[in-house]
């Protein structure tokens, strides 16, 4: 998640899917892809500084910028749902730059590029301006608070990284992501009395609740 202090808010860059890709194509996103062999080099690194030379890589790959490993911090970590075939691991990073650094996308897996606060994102997603995959939704609404780059540093400091592994329901009109901290996730029960940890989805209309 690469981000800029912008004129009066916190900007986060976004980058648009090709159409093409099978796994969100369309949507906007924030730079990543998968490990490489040349990630895990040299030998006996931790499962986090591979994650953080992927990203590195794929942030030079997707937007032409180039980010520090040192200068990342882990926010958060996320395991697609453990109902679909097919899943990923996926760690996820705060990337600071400052200024207002050229973005040169791929063309290719990327297509286009905004730079936009998190309140403007979540507006467009809702009027179908654009779309936002869940955990993108999900983390531009914790962050939406945050004023500057001196605010994300301070809230990160005070806020353990976060593990996010869904289990998906199906509701009226769309589906739900339910977490771990959520009454309901180890029976998938919607209804069941306590704590509301999800995410509602009925097309782009996304309902986040968090109470616990």
């Amino acid at each position: 998640m690469i981000i800029r202090d912008g004129d009066h808010s916190l900007e986060y860059l976004l980058l648009r899917r090709n159409d093409k890709i099978a796994f969100h194509g369309g949507a906007w996103v924030f730079a990543g892809g998968r490990v490489d062999d040349a990630d895990q080099t040299p030998a006996g690194l931790s499962e986090l500084d591979v994650a953080k030379n992927a990203a590195v890589r794929e942030a030079m790959e997707e937007t032409g910028l180039s980010v520090s490993a040192t200068a990342m911090t882990p926010f958060a970590h996320w395991t697609t749902p453990v109902q679909l075939p097919k899943r990923f691991a996926t760690w996820f990073f705060v990337a600071p730059v400052s200024g207002n650094p050229e973005v040169r996308i791929d063309n290719s897996e990327i297509v286009d590029f905004q730079w936009l606060s998190a309140d403007a994102a979540l507006a467009m997603h809702h009027a179908d301006e654009l779309t936002l995959p869940g955990p993108t939704y999900v983390t531009l609404t914790r962050f939406r608070e945050l004023a500057s780059s001196t605010d994300m540093r301070s809230h990160l400091e005070n806020h353990e990284i976060q593990t996010f592994v869904p289990r998906i329901a199906k509701i009226d009109g769309g589906r739900c992501a339910i977490y771990s901290e959520d009454a309901g996730y180890e029976t998938v029960d919607m209804d069941a009395p306590g704590a509301r940890h999800r995410l509602l989805m009925r097309g782009q209309n996304f309902d986040y609740q968090r109470d616990f």
